[in-house]
């Protein structure tokens, strides 16, 4: 079901202009839409293909615009950092740069090359959720604490449910068992201890609306979730982590920061409520 087009803004109004042609299946392609930030290079410098597929399209229903503006400023950027131009991702946990080395050492070379070449829609899900490499980059140099991998993910939640029929405004944040299955291209976000997804159906979860328009509005929405996904009646690093979500606008960067959190001071995760592991 190719559902509704939707503006530049990604709200869900029609526009014609915003559908995109291409042979690659949408919820593959969406997938790759960024792929010439894992080499540091500008969409418009980009090549048309990387490890022998297709990649950098344009992502159709406005579902890209709209991820960005979760995460970013929608406005001329400013190098927020001095001296700092790279594609790689800075820590909010501990304020470095998170990439150590060449960008081939340690068979990360090999691991973009085959997160790229997935095929199927699903395991190119899969792949994204858990992937270390993708991890390593921000989605913009100029806003260097932003993740290139929850970027994508967000981009990809957007465009599925967005073909699915549902307009922005429909859309909320659902807490979802740690212990099920994740949801095909709708989860955002999976660790031991934590999953969460974007739906326009929340059934019984713990859901909170997404808003009218995007928008860097991560704090808001983590705000109004009904229950704590942690346990912060239980430990004290569970209360910090939830009052730093508090706080922490950008979507990317939010989701980035708990699974570099969970890494850090719960890994290997446990039982719902434990706290925050790290990436599958």
């Amino acid at each position: 079901m190719e559902g509704r087009m939707t503006d530049s803004t990604g709200t869900g109004r029609a526009s014609a202009a915003s559908k995109t042609e291409t042979d690659v299946p949408p919820m593959l392609a969406v997938y790759r839409h960024d792929v010439h930030k894992l080499r540091g290079r500008s969409h418009t410098a980009a090549r048309e293909q990387f490890a022998g597929v297709r990649v950098n399209e344009p992502v159709p229903l406005g579902a890209d615009r709209a991820a960005a503006l979760l995460s970013r400023p929608d406005e001329d950027p400013e190098q927020t950092l001095a001296a700092y131009a790279a594609p790689w991702r800075v820590s909010l946990l501990t304020g470095d740069v998170v990439l150590t080395g060449s960008l081939d050492a340690d068979g990360r070379g090999a691991a973009m090359r085959e997160l790229v070449r997935q095929e199927d829609p699903v395991a190119m899900h899969d792949a994204w959720l858990s992937s270390a490499v993708a991890a390593l980059f921000n989605e913009s140099p100029y806003y260097p604490y932003t993740s290139l991998k929850y970027h994508t993910l967000l981009t990809a939640a957007l465009l599925d449910t967005y073909r699915a029929g549902a307009d922005f405004q429909e859309l909320f944040l659902a807490v979802e068992e740690p212990t099920e299955s994740v949801t095909p291209h709708r989860t955002v976000l999976s660790t031991p201890d934590l999953q969460l997804c974007i739906t326009s159906e929340p059934g019984d979860r713990p859901a909170a609306r997404l808003g009218n328009t995007p928008t860097q509005c991560f704090a808001d929405v983590w705000n109004r979730l009904p229950e704590h996904p942690f346990d912060v009646d239980g430990e004290r690093r569970w209360r910090i982590l939830d009052a730093q979500l508090r706080r922490i606008r950008s979507w990317s960067v939010a989701l980035q920061y708990i699974e570099a959190y969970g890494g850090r001071f719960n890994p290997g995760g446990g039982g719902r409520g434990g706290g925050a592991g790290g990436g599958r």
